[in-house]
């Protein structure tokens, strides 16, 4: 166990209020666990917070600071109360451009944070992404807002992550009849390195990874597409030639199969739910995504804002303790090197 003064300190964004994110900050803050793991700073209003806290039946204390300089600067479980959303207006479930504005602002909040070196990471509860373009923040994605808060234009995305296997996409939110013309030998490379470099981050030394084919029977032999043959294996080639050990194209009905049997530590997908399905259905509630490439570790719970059970205080947490979890190890991984 890390002493308190070495853990880092992450802060822990309430998400979308009218969602379930309330409720499990709540339930894991009044068992310990955040505190376990990392110094932790709560941002949102209170009373938002407090509103979770009576939905979950979890009371705890906790000190209270009126700047992010504040809170980081202390001790214990603290919130940085931003005054910003009054919880007696929200609606429960339901897609608001207030909530959106008010969960887009404090995570631009704590990324600036961990800009001035206040915070070592940020795990958010679940965020509505259709609240997010509402409320003003209009990416495809909240990953493509943190890179643009960071003033990255490449090298970054999302990857998820369950019980130790880590799944990377080249292509990602964008329509299904748009993924084949998106994918080149680059962007898969890009996606390869990528998954490797965060990969390493988290502390896997030698990373093994696996690339997913684009067609059905991995385009049997270019009579049902060619990408594996012009694009895939070309990119897996340099891969290779780079040091990275990456094995495929594989048929992604059967790849996963092999990979959560422990063959592999990676999947490189080729779009969204190729890979989201395999890993959503072996363990929802465990699922973790990570925006990768970033200077700070930042991770949420893969499951969303669950607007069909917001209020009822049944949510559970495991998927959140997972993320909270992987952002202290990485950010521990990150202050050992640097």
């Amino acid at each position: 166990m890390e002493t308190n003064r070495r853990k880092p300190v992450l802060a822990v964004p309430l998400g979308d209020a009218a969602g379930i994110g309330p409720e499990i900050v709540a339930k894991v803050a009044a068992c310990g666990f955040l505190e376990r793991h990392a110094r932790p700073v709560i941002v949102g209003d209170e009373r938002v917070l407090r509103l979770g806290m009576n939905i979950a039946g979890a009371e705890f204390p906790f000190r209270r600071a009126g700047s992010l300089e504040e809170a980081a600067a202390g001790e214990g479980l603290t919130l940085w109360d931003t005054g910003t959303l009054d919880a007696a207006t929200l609606e429960l479930g339901k897609v608001s451009p207030v909530n959106g504005k008010e969960e887009g602002d404090n995570l631009a909040a704590c990324i600036e944070g961990c800009k001035r070196g206040l915070l070592d990471g940020i795990c958010f509860a679940p965020l509505n992404k259709a609240a997010l373009k509402l409320g003003g923040y209009n990416f495809p994605s909240e990953h493509e807002m943190f890179a643009h808060l960071y003033g990255i234009t490449e090298g970054f995305g999302e990857m998820n992550v369950l019980e130790g296997l880590w799944n990377i996409r080249v292509t990602s939110h964008i329509p299904l009849k748009d993924v084949s013309r998106n994918i080149t030998v680059e962007s898969v490379l890009d996606s390869i390195r990528l998954g490797y470099k965060t990969l390493r981050r988290a502390g896997c030394e030698i990373p093994r990874m696996a690339m997913a084919a684009l067609n059905p029977h991995g385009g049997d032999s270019g009579t049902c597409g060619r990408e594996e043959i012009d694009i895939l294996l070309p990119a897996i080639g340099t891969a290779l030639d780079e040091g990275i050990a990456v094995e495929g194209p594989f048929p992604s009905d059967t790849l996963f199969i092999r990979a959560f049997e422990g063959k592999y530590d990676g999947v490189v997908t080729m779009y969204h739910d190729q890979g989201q399905i395999a890993i959503k259905l072996r363990g929802f509630h465990h699922c973790v995504t990570v925006s990768a490439g970033l200077p700070h570790p930042i991770t949420t719970p893969a499951h969303g804002t669950a607007y069909d059970i917001a209020g009822k205080g049944i949510c559970t947490t495991s998927a959140f303790e997972d993320a909270y979890a992987l952002a202290a190890r990485m950010a521990l991984g990150d202050r050992a090197v640097s």
